[in-house]
């Protein structure tokens, strides 16, 4: 799976998520690294076929509205430490990979992999 890391998430995450065998980019291996706009975040994610991870629900409003990012996954745990982020994608990127099968809009909060479904959709 291909993965867009949103600057407020650490590299730490986009390391983690390489060594399990996913392509990622983290907002800072871009031209203007943490200062990349959320429009611009939004074409590479959809131009590289990526999966938008962000804590920023202004994404989700754009997904919803006008579907950019075309995917996304919104991290919605709080304040966590790096580790507890860390060890939550850990012990839910099986499931989060599952669901982008078929979904285009995934949260995971501290304690649960939410799948946001168009109305109409199974």
């Amino acid at each position: 799976m291909k993965f867009l890391i949103d600057a407020q998430l650490p590299v730490r995450l986009a390391a983690h998520l390489a060594g399990a065998g996913h392509d990622v980019l983290h907002s800072s291996d871009l031209p203007d690294c943490n200062r990349t706009s959320d429009s611009a975040l939004s074409d590479v994610a959809d131009q590289q076929q990526r999966v938008m991870v962000t804590k920023n629900r202004d994404f989700e409003v754009s997904h919803t509205v006008g579907r950019r990012p075309r995917r996304l996954l919104l991290v919605t745990t709080g304040n966590v430490t790096n580790a507890t982020l860390i060890q939550l994608f850990g012990d839910h990127l099986h499931v989060i990979e599952a669901e982008f099968e078929s979904a285009d809009y995934v949260e995971l909060s501290s304690d649960a992999v939410i799948v946001h479904r168009r109305f109409g959709e199974g």
